[in-house]
């Protein structure tokens, strides 16, 4: 039976506003592979999402990634080509009403919120004037929640590196629904904000740098079991 790489519950990289990583508790790895993969990034974000991005870009085929990233609302589609040219995937801003493929990265659009929702033609991405969460638009939880009702047991979130807590409400409800989270590690993050919330709360299965995220999520695709240890 194949194993998730180990967790690492110590970092290098200080913290200005999140306790020091020390021991934590891991979640079991999900029994199934996922269905979708919803990814949160903030603060030196683009950089963690290109590298498990580029390591992942031969397993997610049979998969739709979503991605909300905070940056000023001018610079998704830059990024989304940016990611494209660097890993060879079809990344680009989610359009409104547009049903999601296999295979392609959706960010959610500058200044709007990213929502899913099923359809008869398959689970379709809208974009939400909600009012912001923690003062951001677009937010990670309300992608996170709207995820997590339409693929349930059958979904991965990943949380990278960033400031705030963004992502956390959003990931308890991705595990109340029988989900899955990895967060990034505190060693390989620039802020460790956003994925030392999910980690200290207990909800992650593998707490990994991007390449060592990649590899557990790749196992996880092709159908591998076990525990982040």
């Amino acid at each position: 039976m194949p194993h998730l790489p180990r967790s690492r519950p110590h970092g290098a990289t200080p913290d200005a506003i999140s306790r020091p990583a020390t021991a934590f508790t891991t979640r079991s790895a999900p029994r199934t592979p996922p269905r979708a993969i919803v990814i949160a990034a903030s603060t030196g974000g683009p950089q963690a999402l290109g590298a498990l991005l580029h390591s992942l870009a031969t397993h997610i085929e049979q998969v739709p990634v979503y991605v909300v990233l905070h940056m000023p609302a001018d610079f998704h589609d830059i990024v989304a080509q940016h990611v494209a040219r660097q890993t060879g995937l079809d990344a680009r801003v989610a359009g409104n009403g547009e049903v999601a493929k296999p295979g392609r990265v959706y960010f959610a659009p500058g200044g709007m919120h990213l929502r899913l929702a099923k359809s008869p033609e398959g689970v379709r991405m809208w974009h939400s004037d909600a009012p912001a969460e923690q003062f951001l638009k677009p937010a990670a939880n309300l992608l996170f929640r709207s995820a997590a009702a339409v693929y349930a047991q059958d979904l991965l979130g990943v949380v990278l590196t960033g400031m705030g807590a963004d992502g956390l409400e959003g990931s308890h409800a991705i595990v109340a629904a029988g989900g899955a989270i990895m967060a990034q590690d505190e060693a390989s993050s620039v802020v460790w904000g956003m994925p030392g919330a999910v980690t200290r709360e207990g909800l992650a299965c593998a707490v990994l740098s991007p390449d060592d995220l990649a590899r557990a999520i790749a196992i996880l695709i092709r159908g591998g079991r076990g525990r982040a240890q």
